[in-house]
């Protein structure tokens, strides 16, 4: 069982197609494909009944937190997971993880963190917030196409683009395969860059150049809007009837 801890500052863009197909003419100058360079990711989010976890983060509090289950494609029962820990802290994310297999890790997550003894300290963080929230269970399933590259002179820069944002409420499990409901308007990406250092001048420049802004994007969050958005419509609907 391996275990990871990373720490940097994330920012996010919202972009249309033509500002992608701009960006990617300059992506070769500073960036190499990443060690997932192509893929389908699938997360399952955990969140109390009443959806404690995402309406705080939504409150945009100083500090937040997520629990999530996710894998590159859609796994079996050997492949291998990440159980993660997002933290949010003043603008820095910190994420720590654990590597599992799929089917181990289900395990882990369906009893608490409280199927074995000697917990590695990861494990044990993410078994005090399943204490911490006390009635957390899978909430919310989110799939998209990834795009990734990594620095070619700095590897703790990345940048990400992702498309065929999805959503589910059902079937809560990665296994299951990737559908749902569409979160992000056809044709435009979600950008990330994600450094410990400043921004390269290059890629700053072509930003400015293509008039692209950071803003504020949840995958999670979003597809939560609009689930509870629906459901106010639905009942808004009934009670006129």
């Amino acid at each position: 069982m391996a275990g990871s801890v990373f720490e940097r500052v994330e920012k996010k863009y919202i972009i249309s197609s033509s500002q992608y197909d701009s960006l990617m003419q300059m992506i070769p100058e500073l960036f190499a494909p990443d060690i997932y360079p192509e893929s389908d990711i699938c997360s399952v989010y955990y969140d109390t009944p009443d959806h404690l976890l995402i309406r705080r983060s939504l409150d945009k509090p100083v500090y937040k937190e997520k629990l999530r289950i996710r894998s590159y494609d859609v796994p079996s029962g050997d492949s291998p997971v990440f159980v993660e820990l997002k933290k949010k802290l003043l603008g820095t994310v910190y994420k720590r993880r654990i590597s599992l297999k799929y089917s181990d890790a289900m395990e882990f997550l369906n009893s608490g963190g409280k199927c074995k003894e000697n917990l590695t300290q990861i494990e044990k963080e993410i078994s005090y917030c399943f204490d911490l929230y006390r009635s957390l269970q899978p909430a919310m399933f989110i799939s998209y196409h990834r795009k990734s590259f990594v620095g070619i002179n700095d590897y703790g820069l990345r940048i990400t683009f992702d498309n065929n944002v999805l959503s589910r409420t059902t079937e809560l499990e990665l296994a299951k395969g990737i559908w749902g409901d569409e979160v992000l308007a056809e044709g435009h990406y979600i950008m990330e860059i994600k450094t410990l250092n400043s921004m390269p001048l290059r890629l700053a420049e072509a930003l400015d150049k293509n008039r692209i802004f950071p803003g504020s994007f949840s995958k999670y969050g979003t597809a939560y809007r609009r689930l509870t958005e629906h459901t106010a419509i639905n009942k808004g609907v009934k009670h006129n009837v």
